[in-house]
């Protein structure tokens, strides 16, 4: 599966962003998909998950209520949508999947085996 990140940009703190991550290759609906972020300097991190049903996610302690992923299969489409947005989470953000990665590796990128080129967030103060 070929993945393909969009939807990133410059915005206020305080504002909001959708990022998308596309998807080639029929087999998608059975990959879990995963947001991971990295900031100049920082080792990359978790940002969210949702496994190929789209029933169960999860995400990190950090973005927990302010950010929602969701996937439309019928268009082989992750989504993360970003509201109130902080400087803290200006990163470079990628897009992951994989359709062995058992639950309790979900928030590990070792997990993923197919990774997009990623798309830039900068939230200004």
């Amino acid at each position: 599966v070929q993945l393909q990140a969009s939807g990133g940009g410059l915005v206020q703190a305080g504002g909001s962003l959708r990022l998308s991550c596309a998807a080639s290759g029929r087999t998608f609906t059975r990959y879990h998909v995963a947001w991971f972020r990295q900031a100049p300097g920082k080792e990359r991190e978790f940002v969210a998950y949702i496994r190929w049903g789209g029933g169960s996610t999860g995400y990190a302690a950090s973005v927990e209520g302010r950010f929602t992923i969701s996937r439309d299969n019928a268009k082989t489409a992750v989504y993360l949508q970003m509201n109130s947005l902080n400087s803290k989470d200006t990163a470079v953000y990628y897009c992951a999947a994989d359709a062995q990665v058992i639950l309790s590796n979900m928030r590990n990128p070792s997990g993923y085996g197919y990774w997009g080129q990623g798309t830039q967030v900068t939230v200004s103060s």
